[in-house]
């Protein structure tokens, strides 16, 4: 029989979750099924004294399948890290410089011995954007650059691109530019901030239309469906965050390929929750931050992702 576990989530405030479609909740919720404690802290909460990582604000909770009224919080408590069988961090990104603290707070416990998922070193060594470039033989047609020129010559020369920052989320400031449009070094301009900020030029995958595929991948294993973001009518963004409707389906071989190789380098380096993304059999992002689309998954395929991440902690804590 699996031992009772005392978990702790650090997330965003509470009240702010959308309990319907939050993967942070549908974990909660799966963990708080099997018996195992529930907590949760904000990442402001984090702090070190005397060589000890605690979080200030930990607060129980209690946790229903009522969207409305989820969870029912006990008193806030401040506890070593250490009190925990495992820390989630779940946190969503931008990803700036209190957030690069936090893990390294979170690497500081785990030298003391406290389980921490994802690893936060391979948090911060993992650019959502820039860790595709490890695994070339999955790429589109990239480029990675700030310079003007650079980029204007990456447009002439494919004709139809993606450009992107490196530290955006949920398809924020994301433009399809083609060779002709009359706005691109404006477009330019404004993404590389003059020249100051690099950002990634992608080739423009018409694939889109079918869907951005989420692949998850949990503890190193492949989860079978992917979440397909497909974009509205005119729109060039497949992300639910910018209007995406979101389809289960089977991986296709291509997708599987892609994953089944990635799935032991990720988990090997403490990735337990990976998402990848891709577009027309292309890898364009690895997110590790805080993936999401589990329940999406489970409600439309029967696929309980979320038990499957409890799983694979009730299997690191035994270890």
């Amino acid at each position: 029989m699996t031992r009772k576990l005392k978990l702790l989530f650090i997330l965003d405030p509470l009240e702010g979750l959308k309990a319907y479609k939050d993967s942070s909740v549908a974990m909660m919720r799966a963990a708080a099924s099997r018996g195992h404690e529930v907590w949760s802290v904000q990442r402001a909460g984090l702090a070190w004294r005397d060589g000890v990582v605690l979080g200030t604000g930990c607060v129980p909770l209690e946790v229903f399948e009522d969207d409305a009224a989820w969870y029912r919080a006990g008193p806030a408590r401040a506890l070593p890290l250490a009190a925990f069988d495992a820390v989630m961090m779940r946190q969503d990104p931008p990803f700036d410089f209190e957030y690069v603290t936090a893990t390294w707070l979170l690497e500081d416990a785990m030298q003391a011995g406290v389980r921490v998922f994802n690893n936060p070193r391979a948090i911060r060594d993992h650019s959502e954007k820039l860790a595709i470039t490890e695994f070339t033989q999955f790429m589109a047609t990239s480029l990675v650059a700030r310079d003007a020129a650079d980029i204007n010559a990456f447009i002439d020369e494919l004709g139809d691109v993606i450009l992107k920052p490196l530290d955006g989320m949920g398809g924020s400031q994301i433009f399809r530019v083609r060779k002709d449009d009359p706005n691109r070094n404006v477009i330019i301009e404004t993404l590389t901030g003059n020249g100051a900020r690099t950002i990634m030029a992608q080739r423009y995958l018409a694939q889109i239309a079918d869907g951005d595929k989420r692949v998850l991948i949990i503890g190193g294993e492949v989860v079978p469906f992917a979440l397909a973001r497909i974009p509205q009518a005119g729109e060039t963004r497949g992300n639910l965050a910018a209007g995406g409707r979101g389809v289960a389906m089977a991986l296709t071989a291509r997708e599987r390929e892609i994953a089944e190789y990635l799935a032991p380098i990720l988990w090997q380096r403490g990735l337990l929750i990976v998402g990848l993304d891709v577009i027309g059999g292309h890898l364009t992002e690895i997110n590790v931050t805080s993936p999401t689309c589990m329940v999406e998954i489970a409600a439309q395929q029967g696929f309980d992702v979320a038990g499957l991440v409890i799983d694979k902690l009730e299997q690191a804590c035994a270890s």
